[in-house]
């Protein structure tokens, strides 16, 4: 092969590459655009039932609780994005980081979008301590699925040791703070618990 040809095919090599490295992060958007276009298809409002726009509710007991952009259950879906990287990494462990943070990405908006369907807002008022749920605002599911990647990058990118102990320490703080946390709320909706139920409420 002359020397030219081989950095022409060199040179296509890095494109193709850088290409496909570029390529989720156009994709990613598109994906959220296509989950808030099936929630507003749904009947979901953008700042929810009370159409009031805020960047953060801290109270879990709030009617602002998942209308609002952020909230205290936004930290479990940065759980969700340390998860689906210690998952993906491992079913896709030879896929750019890229393109299993679009994965992720679809994981997460699909959830959103089954989250919001009437069968588990249904069943997360009758067995979580989310009576007065009616559903994530459009805005809302955003937040999440934008926590989501944070928690799939920092697992990236910091030891995993670390991402472990971030993991932990959050699931610790929401359990301290509204007494409820990514387990507990996975627990009350697989197999609810009428004594945890009892405890997350108060009585």
């Amino acid at each position: 092969m002359e020397p030219r040809s081989r950095f022409v095919t060199t040179e296509k090599m890095m494109q193709d590459a850088l290409r496909s490295r570029r390529d989720p992060f156009i994709l990613i958007p598109l994906v959220m655009l296509a989950a808030a276009g099936a929630e507003f298809s749904m009947g979901r409002k953008l700042w929810g039932i009370g159409g009031t726009p805020g960047l953060w509710s801290g109270d879990i007991w709030s009617s602002h609780n998942s209308q609002f952009l952020f909230d205290p259950y936004t930290f479990t879906h940065i759980t969700h994005g340390i998860l689906l990287y210690a998952l993906l990494s491992v079913v896709f462990k030879t896929l750019p980081v890229s393109t299993r943070l679009l994965l992720a990405v679809g994981l997460e908006s699909a959830w959103e979008v089954l989250e919001n369907t009437t069968m588990v807002i249904e069943r997360y008022r009758a067995e979580t301590i989310s009576l007065n749920y009616f559903g994530d605002s459009v805005a809302n599911s955003m937040g999440d699925i934008l926590a989501c990647m944070i928690g799939f990058v920092l697992a990236s990118r910091l030891p995993k040791r670390l991402t472990i102990m971030a993991a932990v320490g959050l699931e610790i703080l929401l359990v301290v703070w509204t007494r409820d946390n990514l387990a507990l709320n996975l627990v009350m909706l697989i197999h609810p618990s009428r004594a945890i139920r009892i405890w997350q409420l108060g009585q």
